[in-house]
């Protein structure tokens, strides 16, 4: 009974190794929000410390990582708009592990653990009604506001880190300019503790970004003009509740009020949506909550090699051509990082001279293939052929040559691209169609995952017009979805949100109802 009782705890810790792969190594050099970190033995060796800890209990980590994949997509996206460097989204992780409620010795509360009189200096609502501490949204806004604050005084980015910890006087004292300025540094063991700590956790969970959650939850956000309450917008949203109050603990006792749009958040369970890691412009728009009947493949991109070295050239594979995580936003930087020409560049990636680059993002530094490793791709919301060659490794031309598609206006959710093999002349291109998710049994997750409902009533009914044969206006009707918003709605029908507005009578509080019919004038 004890051996048995023993190899059944073996085998779940090796299970739980495998799937969070091995612990990653602290290089020499790390690169952070455009700068260049040097390490000596000594402290190299004091990150790994902290590095292995991270990684001591796979099921704990594993518990972590789920919360990471969760929320920093939305981080890194919020950070970016922000004019922040995306690499500080690994602070929120050492800030609160990704707790929403989490609570401090020193009584700094959230995501972002701001004390209240901070959260209000960066136009955060705190009071017994609201605590926007515990959104992930608006406390990502008013820690970038924090950082930008800071980086104006001491101009370097690693200071400035320091300084969310220490305050800005604080680090002014403590550094009083010595760095101001400098965008490369050598580190020892005398770095300031929690530098040290924020690179750690930078090692740690840098090569686990752009997985999916391990059961496939999706964190989707729903903006909401008040004043409302969470049971009407659970009700609109065919969720339940508590559900809802579980992930948007920021609204204290569930009241939505009208001084202002707030974003809800909650769960998609089963659903990948495009995460454009590779993508340079990464579309913002709120997908529609549906799901196709044949599941896209998972795990792409594909990413090997030296993942803790992946800002170095020749470190790493995205889908088994070389390629780079991207250490500035402009294609010359990244060129020089790369060690290779702008222009080549541009044809690796199939970027055009005035198009930007992201820091944080893979790039390829040689050219893609003619064919992509699955045999399709279904086209989801929001969805651009330039994002999906990227996703795959294939070149733009041939994607579009496959599929006879060469507007981002021509794809259609649910569209069945090929990425092997091509359309005939006159084959049509396959559609699937799109449904809700249905609910699967899971195993029991931290108490932030439980009780949701995603099925709606009924599916969108979308009247799909032939293309060339197309009068001077068409009216087609669509089903209010969960999670639909007007912004989503009209992207996909290549319409304006004030013209979508107008159609359907929709006042300035631009709430939908699920299963509301909508008129579409094309």
């Amino acid at each position: 009974m004890k051996i048995t009782f023993l190899f059944g705890f073996l085998f779940t810790v090796l299970s739980l190794s495998m799937a969070v792969g091995q612990v990653p190594q602290v290089p020499k050099t790390i690169y952070f929000a455009g700068m260049t970190l040097r390490l000596n033995s000594a402290v190299q060796n004091e990150i790994q410390a902290e590095v292995n800890a991270q990684y001591r209990s796979p099921s704990h980590f594993q518990t972590k990582l789920d919360r990471v994949n969760l929320y920093l997509p939305i981080v890194e996206r919020v950070l970016h708009e922000e004019g922040v460097p995306t690499d500080f989204k690994y602070l929120v992780i050492q800030e609160s592990s990704l707790i929403s409620d989490a609570v401090s010795t020193s009584n700094a509360v959230g995501f972002w653990q701001f004390k209240q009189g901070t959260a209000e200096e960066v136009s955060l609502r705190v009071d017994r009604e609201i605590d926007e501490r515990k959104n992930i949204i608006s406390s990502t806004r008013g820690a970038a506001t924090y950082l930008k604050k800071h980086q104006k005084y001491l101009d370097n980015w690693a200071i400035t880190l320091v300084s969310y910890q220490m305050g800005l006087g604080g680090a002014n004292n403590y550094y009083k300019g010595r760095y101001k300025g400098q965008r490369e540094m050598d580190l020892d063991r005398k770095t300031y503790w929690y530098l040290k700590k924020f690179l750690a956790h930078k090692i740690a969970y840098e090569g686990q970004m752009g997985k999916t959650v391990s059961n496939g939850d999706y964190l989707h956000e729903y903006p909401v003009k008040g004043p409302t309450d969470l049971k009407a917008v659970a009700r609109n949203l065919g969720l339940s509740e508590s559900h809802l109050r579980n992930y948007n603990k920021w609204a204290i006792r569930g009241k939505i009020p009208g001084d202002r749009t707030y974003v809800v958040t909650y769960i998609l369970s089963g659903i990948v949506p495009e995460r454009p890691v590779l993508a340079s412009n990464p579309p913002v728009a709120a997908a529609d909550g549906l799901m196709p009947l044949r599941k896209n493949a998972q795990g792409f991109p594909r990413v090997t090699g030296n993942t803790a070295n992946a800002r170095q050239p020749k470190e790493i594979k995205i889908n088994g051509i070389r390629g780079i995580l991207s250490n500035s936003d402009s294609q010359s930087q990244l060129a020089s990082q790369a060690g290779i020409s702008e222009r080549k560049l541009r044809r690796s990636n199939d970027l055009k001279p005035s198009d930007p680059v992201t820091e944080g993002r893979y790039y390829y530094t040689r050219r893609k293939k003619s064919k992509g490793e699955p045999d399709e791709h279904i086209v989801q919301v929001g969805e651009t052929l330039w994002g999906i060659s990227q996703l795959y490794g294939i070149r733009l031309h041939s994607l579009m040559a496959k599929n006879r598609v060469y507007r981002d206006e021509q794809l259609l959710p649910g569209m069945v691209l090929r990425l092997r093999k091509y359309y005939k002349r006159n084959e049509s291109i396959a559609r699937v169609k799109l449904t809700p998710p249905k609910r699967q049994a899971t195993t029991p997750l931290p108490p932030d995952r439980r009780e949701i409902n995603t099925a709606p009533k009924s599916p969108a009914e979308v009247a799909i017009p032939e293309r060339t044969k197309e009068p001077s206006e068409q009216v087609l009707e669509y089903l209010v979805q969960p999670g639909d918003t007007l912004y989503a709605i009209s992207r996909k029908y290549g319409i304006t949100v004030e013209e979508l507005k107008a159609w359907n009578q929709i006042g300035p509080d631009n709430i939908l109802s699920v299963g509301q019919k909508l008129k579409i004038r094309k």
